[in-house]
């Protein structure tokens, strides 16, 4: 299958920096260094300079203004800002699909040593997990201002825009052997099927959600929101894990819902 991108709005420094306070951190280092020095020579407390508080911004609130950024090269995910925090993914320039491998940035860490690390969601098994990323292995970033609401119990999803309802359909989801799984995830990739008259029917939707037990289908398991070739089974609980949709409702998403939306599972 072929991919086909759309991008959102280029993000800007739109949040004010929060600085971390370090109180309580500041005063015990303050008497730790005062505690420094040889005693013998001089019977008074030496003082150290604290080092700077790290400060951080948020970059998506998932809902209503949300960025992400492609991944610029073979990188690390590690479960703190730290270069030596254990390692929680390794990820890489491509997808499954090969298109540009992108991620949903939530956050942005400025160290108190100048380096820079943005907390993201990833790709992976288990489903919601986040990590971080130095932000140099990061392209730009990218707002949308779209979130997706996919509500299993209902059989209903809806696009939101600003807050907004813009489109709303009902779907089919995964079965109870096999079911669609909750959470949060973004869109991955955009995708044209080959055969409209396919399974996928006319378009899909690629996120970074996988089923939690099926991995010999495409992708390995990746979660799709996508059209069908079986509208009469909508909506239903009959898929393997995927949100599927009716064609044409699916044509008029793909016209709304740009790579990076925010999808929330329930």
């Amino acid at each position: 299958m072929s991919g086909s991108r759309k991008q959102g709005r280029p993000g800007g420094w739109a949040f004010q920096l929060v600085a971390i306070a370090l109180a309580a951190g500041s005063v015990a280092l303050a008497g730790l260094l005062s505690l420094g020095g040889d005693d013998s020579k001089s019977g008074q407390a030496q003082s150290g300079a604290s080092r700077p508080a790290p400060t951080t911004r948020n970059l998506s609130d998932e809902q209503r203004s949300s960025r992400w950024a492609h991944v610029l090269g073979p990188t690390v995910a590690r479960r703190r800002p730290d270069a030596g925090s254990p390692q929680v993914l390794r990820l890489t320039t491509r997808t499954s699909d090969r298109t540009p491998e992108l991620v949903l940035a939530l956050g942005e860490l400025r160290a108190p040593d100048g380096s820079r690390w943005v907390r993201v969601r990833l790709p992976m098994r288990p489903n919601n997990r986040t990590g971080w990323v130095p932000r140099a292995t990061l392209g730009r970033y990218y707002e949308v201002t779209t979130f997706l609401r996919v509500d299993r119990a209902r059989l209903r999803a809806t696009l939101y825009d600003r807050g907004r309802r813009v489109w709303r359909a009902p779907i089919a989801v995964g079965t109870s052997s096999a079911p669609t799984p909750p959470g949060r995830y973004y869109v991955r990739n955009r995708i044209l099927p080959n055969d409209p008259n396919g399974r996928y029917g006319v378009f899909a939707f690629g996120t970074n959600g996988y089923s939690p037990g099926l991995s010999d289908w495409p992708g390995g398991g990746v979660v799709g929101i996508h059209g069908t070739d079986k509208p009469q089974l909508i909506p239903g609980r009959v898929s393997h894990g995927c949100v599927r949709v009716e064609n044409r409702a699916i044509g008029r998403l793909r016209r709304l819902m740009p790579l990076g939306t925010p999808i929330e599972i329930v």
